[in-house]
């Protein structure tokens, strides 16, 4: 059900990918309350990013998932950038999330929709 993509134009060490991955996808189940084996997570670095007209550091998250209230999406912003900042050392004033809800009907799984 959520599925979130983490871009970002830093380079993360090849072997730090798996922690991050499971941290993330640990993370997102506990801030939306949802089973983490419905959880997708995908990392797309070194991305060519810009923000502000810099190259420093800078994050860019899709977080989709059926159900979000769209008055609970500025606390999960609070917490996942307090995440990301911790995890990745970018500031929090360089991440932008994007909060997508989905109809059941437009979000498909194992041969159907939900």
């Amino acid at each position: 059900m959520p599925y979130v993509k983490l871009q970002t134009n830093l380079t993360i060490t090849p072997g730090d990918h798996p922690q991050l991955l499971h941290k993330l996808s640990k993370r997102v189940a506990e801030l939306l309350g949802k089973p983490e084996r419905f959880v997708m997570v995908a990392l797309e670095e070194s991305t060519q990013m810009l923000f502000g007209g810099r190259d420093t550091g800078c994050i860019y998250v899709e977080l989709k998932s059926l159900g979000l209230q769209e008055g609970d999406c500025a606390e999960i912003s609070t917490h996942l950038c307090e995440f990301l900042e911790a995890e990745l050392e970018v500031s929090q004033d360089r991440i932008y999330i994007e909060f997508a809800s989905p109809t059941r009907k437009m979000w498909g799984w194992d041969g159907g929709t939900f």
